[in-house]
């Protein structure tokens, strides 16, 4: 991961790196326009420590998704389905 000593000192375009990553989390959301996208993309491409930066949080994304599933049991499933049947037969639940 970058630290500020990195950007300080070696990545190039020091205030680059730290713009970059702090857009770093926009980026991986979608969240940029296309624009943006391109130029945070151009300076990952020519900046090594942005980039391990990137692949870093790109990964721990990765392996939170993988690891972080809960599983709902087929009863609670079907007790919130029934519940939101009910209540979107109630009509004073269609003016919350």
């Amino acid at each position: 991961m970058v630290n500020d000593d990195d950007i300080a000192a070696g990545a190039p375009g020091g205030t680059d790196c730290v713009e970059a990553i702090h857009t770093l989390y926009h980026f991986l959301d979608g969240e940029l326009t296309e624009y943006r996208r391109v130029e945070i993309q151009h300076h990952l491409d020519g900046c090594l420590p942005c980039l391990e930066a990137f692949d870093f949080e790109a990964e721990l994304r990765m392996v939170i998704a993988r690891k972080c599933r809960d599983e709902v049991p087929d009863g609670l499933r079907e007790r919130i389905a029934k519940a939101i049947m009910h209540d979107a037969g109630d009509p004073g639940m269609s003016q919350l």
